[in-house]
């Protein structure tokens, strides 16, 4: 009886300390070029980030993940680097990827060709299909992950995909065109594009109200909004998480982990809900 008792102490024990390691899901956390961290996506996940970013090439019928064409090698494919591993985490997580936690992000920046490359994609998430959210005729079944496509978007040929496994990444003008939010449920663009200038200090007035003003119509419009070219440090995100950007790029996961957790503000899940 003893021994039985100290047993069952022993699991629930374990138990509660595997729960208590688990990362908190940190919506607004975005993994910057995640392939280039020493463990692709894991180092993310270990961390709680809310959306991971992969560059992808079509190389041969493979899909390689690397920054650069002459990077790219065989063995770095999306399968291997992201499907496979976040398709066995949703499996041991109940069908999420932070278990009880929310839909994360998995950004594909296509960089070569935008429609042979969105056909081979396309090939491969409907193996996965299980654990994506699926859009069939512009309604949003959410799933464990949210694949988004940046870079080369063959944004007609998606659109008229019947049943399609990914939405798109906007630029700030497709807050004047408002398409469906399903369609591109979150807008990005070049920090340096938008505002005409390198951040290297505090913002300008003029900036800080025009920043204000595109998250506002962001949000307004069902959509999260990004940026890159951004400064890559706390004071900078102290900024934009206080000016309700949704989503702020680091290569440091570490510590926007650790500024987020710090942070009320900082990781606050958006108060909009998009796919």
């Amino acid at each position: 009886m003893r021994t039985a008792l100290l047993v069952s102490l022993s699991l629930l024990l374990s138990l509660s300390l595997t729960r208590a390691a688990e990362p908190v899901p940190l919506l607004r956390a975005h993994a910057h070029n995640d392939y280039e961290h020493p463990r692709p996506l894991l180092d993310a996940l270990a961390c709680g980030f809310g959306s991971i970013e992969a560059d992808i090439y079509l190389v041969a019928g493979q899909l390689l993940v690397a920054h650069n064409a002459k990077d790219v090698k065989p063995e770095r494919t999306l399968e291997a680097l992201y499907l496979d591993p976040l398709r066995a985490r949703v499996q041991q997580n109940g069908g999420r990827v932070y278990r009880g936690g929310p839909t994360i992000t998995l950004l594909i920046d296509v960089k070569t060709e935008a429609v042979a490359t969105l056909a081979a994609l396309h090939a491969r998430l409907e193996k996965y299909a299980a654990m994506f959210t699926v859009f069939r005729e512009g309604v949003a079944t959410p799933g464990a992950i949210t694949v988004i496509l940046s870079g080369n978007r063959a944004r007609t040929e998606l659109a008229a995909q019947p049943v399609r496994y990914a939405a798109l990444d906007g630029r700030i003008e497709d807050l004047a065109s408002n398409p469906p939010a399903s369609l591109v449920p979150w807008v990005s663009d070049n920090w340096q594009k938008v505002f005409k200038g390198k951040w290297t200090g505090p913002i300008s007035a003029p900036d800080a109200r025009k920043l204000a003003a595109l998250v506002t119509q962001a949000h307004a419009q069902g959509r999260r909004i990004r940026f890159w070219n951004t400064p890559d440090t706390p004071e900078a995100w102290r900024l934009l998480a206080d000016a309700g950007v949704d989503l702020i790029n680091t290569d440091h996961l570490t510590g926007l982990r650790d500024f987020l957790l710090a942070s009320p503000a900082g990781s606050a899940a958006p108060p909009h809900r998009t796919p």
